[in-house]
């Protein structure tokens, strides 16, 4: 495994591993997933020297953590172990999104006893409160940072200007985005922001949601429940019309002898040393392929020719739903 360096010197494996799509029975689901099988996806994922785990209180809520910590148990040392926190709960029921410095720590006191770890590497705020300042927000996650119960801090789905105020206060390692082939709007002006202060970038959703990959064509191979049936992106409308993009990646994973997904996290990280992918996974096979991808070398002719089929703004549909985009870039 390569190892890349996000902001603040926090080094990971070049791949990491977005533990989301481990949930089973949970509040998003993508397919059927087995605890298992998504354990011994984990530990395989050590032994190929992935270092970099991703997770959050959200998923599941709450039992994603639970997963991940009792799947690093023994083998702790040396992973960079990432969450997140963002709503205020009753039960298990999320009842508003609240950037209070007193939330952040409850968050990370609950992360950490259920990820059963003493320090969280990297503590995230899952999505910016519109009526929190950044600069209170984060003003508390460095609280967290003094005390030793956080290592570094991060952002996700922030603007470009919430970035800049935020690292006024506190240097933040990493800001994580939706960012893929077929979702490039960070380009414009957001991971300029990041790179003017020294923030790493965290695409999630690299493979968009797997439909990059190149498997599903239609609806009808999603399962039931499945979250994506509600994405934009995969209705009846706009997936014929973003076939063309699978179709492209295709081409080229054929010259290089790869997998798709392969071809997709090496478009990503050949955007930038500062760019670290986090792939969602269950399974181990999957996970195997998209570690493969830091050894796979794109040419000008095929970053050209995957420009060509999926320029900035040309993927048919928004990446969520209205109630969705309402809670990014802000």
């Amino acid at each position: 495994m390569k190892y890349r360096t996000l902001g603040q010197g926090l080094k990971v494996s070049a791949i990491g591993i977005g533990c989301m799509p481990m949930i089973r029975e949970g509040n998003i689901n993508y397919g059927v997933a087995d605890d298992d099988v998504s354990t011994r996806t984990i530990h395989e994922a050590i032994d190929l020297g992935i270092t970099f785990f991703d997770t959050a209180e959200m998923y599941g809520p709450f039992r994603n953590e639970e997963l991940l910590g009792a799947a690093i148990k023994g083998r702790r040392d040396g992973l960079v172990i990432a969450t997140k926190f963002a709503m205020r709960w009753d039960g298990n029921e999320a009842i508003g999104v609240d950037g209070s410095p007193e939330n952040a720590r409850r968050a990370c006191e609950g992360s950490l006893k259920r990820l059963g770890i003493d320090t969280i590497d990297l503590f995230y705020q899952h999505r910016v409160d519109p009526d929190v300042p950044i600069e209170e927000t984060i003003g508390g996650m460095a609280e967290l940072v003094k005390e030793g119960k956080v290592r570094f801090l991060g952002l996700s789905e922030a603007a470009a200007g919430t970035v800049r105020r935020a690292a006024r206060v506190h240097p933040i390692a990493a800001l994580q985005s939706e960012y893929s082939i077929w979702e490039r709007d960070v380009e414009e002006d957001i991971l300029p922001a990041c790179r003017e202060n020294g923030i790493g970038f965290v695409p999630y959703s690299p493979l968009g949601r797997g439909f990059l990959a190149g498997g599903i064509r239609s609806l009808d191979a999603l399962p039931a429940g499945d979250w994506r049936r509600n994405d934009p992106r995969y209705s009846p409308e706009n997936m014929p019309r973003n076939l063309a993009i699978i179709d492209a990646i295709a081409e080229v994973a054929a010259r290089h002898g790869v997998s798709n997904a392969q071809i997709a996290l090496a478009w990503l990280l050949a955007q930038g040393e500062d760019i670290v992918p986090i792939p969602g996974v269950k399974r181990s096979e999957t996970m195997r392929d998209s570690a493969g991808a830091p050894d796979v070398t794109l040419t000008a002719d095929d970053l050209a020719a995957i420009a060509a089929a999926a320029p900035a703004g040309g993927t048919a549909g928004p990446r969520y739903g209205e109630a969705g985009m309402a809670r990014v870039k802000l």
